[in-house]
């Protein structure tokens, strides 16, 4: 880690809050953002914008020569570190050594295999200075790419638990009504995560009380969500709004081994994907199920529930964020739902602990972020 200047951090700064503009777009690549400086002066800026597009120094680089300046020995500020691998565009290593850049300032590494510390190499063996971020705001470029992250290092997406709840923490009566909890800013933010996200989860259970489309229903939706449902038995209705959109809209239904062949068959001839996940138990399964999807191009997944399968998830040390609405609601009864299920801890120094707690409100309702882990 090198130590940087006043002005290398408010460059840096401004190359992560240009990634977030691809957030949604990108997937499975990373957020990126870039800008071009010399002499206290922004030549150009770019970000990652949509997968299989530009790359974000690339896409400084376009900026700065269309506005007819010359980037030899300036200094360009990324989000992540540089590629330098040939994919669906070129290296972004040959553009910068190309370009005549004389240093390159990095938030945050790429840890994949084949990059992780290549591309920093590259540039230093070309005679470019290269210094990397350290702190805060090496932390918040990590963090904008949890799950590009968490799926290079480990091969499954990352997880986000979504749940909304009464301040009694229940999230649906004893009959299972659950309509609705949250406030209508609260659900608009959920489908904003939806459209975010390359997939969204939810059990039978749901699937059956609801019936549910499972689509990010906000304007400027670039992509929808692919629908996962975790099916032990195959039980997803042929007649569901699901299996009926899968030709739109790509379905996936988890079953185990229990499900019976004529269902599955049946699923597949309608267009649903089927995975068999495998496994001595619920957890088991889940990272069985995960391991498919993050082998399909799965890099994120919105898991809305209900309380059995979001209890298997934690079980299996999958859930790396949760997001929790509290509405103003007291319901009250023993035998109404709670938000998880499963295991769970047996003492409290066994609990899981969050890394950091966020709080803001949506509406009448108090949102709760809270990061369970960090890749």
């Amino acid at each position: 880690m090198t130590a940087l200047l006043a002005t290398d951090e408010v460059h840096l700064a401004r190359a992560v809050e240009l990634a977030q503009r691809g957030r949604g777009n990108v997937s499975p690549n990373p957020q990126v953002g870039a800008v071009v400086v010399r002499d206290g002066e922004r030549l150009g800026e770019g970000y990652h914008a949509w997968f299989g597009g530009p790359h974000a120094e690339r896409a400084a680089l376009a900026a700065v020569a269309q506005a007819g300046h010359d980037p030899a020995g300036a200094t360009m500020y990324v989000s992540l570190e540089p590629c330098c691998h040939e994919g669906k565009t070129p290296p972004c290593t040959d553009a910068i050594v190309a370009a005549g850049i004389g240093r390159v300032v990095v938030a945050s590494d790429d840890p994949t295999e084949h990059a992780s510390g290549r591309g920093l190499g590259i540039l230093r063996d070309e005679g470019i200075e290269v210094a990397v971020a350290d702190g805060e705001l090496a932390a918040r470029a990590r963090r904008l790419n949890q799950a590009f992250r968490k799926h290079s290092r480990t091969g499954r997406p990352w997880i986000l638990f979504k749940s909304a709840m009464t301040l009694d923490g229940k999230v649906a009566t004893r009959t299972g009504d659950s309509k609705w909890i949250s406030g209508e800013d609260s659900r608009h933010q959920a489908h904003r995560w939806r459209a975010e996200c390359d997939a969204v989860a939810v059990g039978i259970g749901t699937a059956l009380a609801d019936d549910p489309l499972l689509t990010a229903r906000v304007d400027g939706v670039s992509r929808q969500p692919r629908r996962v449902v975790f099916d032990s038995e195959g039980r997803l209705p042929l007649g569901s709004q699901l299996v009926r959109g899968a030709a739109e809209l790509p379905v996936t239904v988890v079953v185990s081994r229990a499900a019976s062949r004529h269902a599955t068959d049946a699923l597949e001839l309608a267009g649903v994907d089927v995975i068999v996940a495998v496994g001595e138990n619920e957890p088991a399964r889940v990272r069985s199920a995960l391991e498919s999807l993050g082998s399909a191009g799965v890099t994120s997944i919105l898991l809305e529930g209900g309380p059995h399968l979001a209890g298997a998830f934690f079980d299996a040390g999958e859930v790396d964020e949760m997001r929790l609405f509290l509405a103003p609601v007291v319901l009250g009864g023993a035998s109404a739902r709670d938000p998880l299920e499963g295991q769970g801890a047996e003492r409290i120094a066994d609990a899981t602990r969050a890394l950091s707690l966020d709080v803001e409100r949506t509406g009448a309702d108090v949102l709760v972020r809270a990061r369970l882990r960090e890749w």
